[in-house]
């Protein structure tokens, strides 16, 4: 299953840019992570643009009020869609600094939260690279991942 993770603005933040850049390089071990930018703006238009580009593929969004998973949870899930056989593509959406209208969160398929707190966007993004990074891990079998 092709992994999309569709973001407002390009990190500019220094430790963000280098745990993508980390994160990603081990991804591509385990499979297709491509990392997608939007150009950013009010909330209502990268919402917009995160929605198009997400079209035909399942979207989850990342929101505070979003379901709150462990990382066996979201491993699960994961697995549950791979196996499900329809979902192609999945489309991991993460807003601007003013975060998704609520429109976007209608529209996605799932919502999931990173944390009950708010998180700087930037920060999420490195976030979720590690847990994708350690989704992967458990399916492998390293010793990655301590319960």
């Amino acid at each position: 299953m092709k992994v999309q993770l569709i973001v407002a603005g390009r990190p500019a933040l220094a430790y963000a840019k280098l745990g993508v850049d980390e994160y990603l390089k081990r991804l591509g071990r385990y499979g297709s992570y491509e990392f997608v930018t939007v150009k950013t703006g009010s909330r209502e238009e990268v919402s917009a643009r995160l929605l198009e580009r997400s079209r035909g593929s399942y979207r989850i969004a990342l929101d505070e009020r979003g379901d709150l998973l462990g990382t066996r949870e979201l491993a699960a899930r994961l697995d549950s869609f791979v196996m499900r056989g329809d979902i192609k593509s999945l489309s991991f959406l993460i807003g601007g600094s003013d975060g998704h209208d609520a429109g976007l969160r209608v529209a996605c398929d799932s919502v999931i939260s990173l944390s009950p707190m708010t998180l700087q966007h930037e920060l999420a993004l490195v976030v979720l690279l590690e847990q994708l990074y350690r989704v992967e891990t458990l399916r492998s079998g390293s010793p990655y991942h301590r319960d």
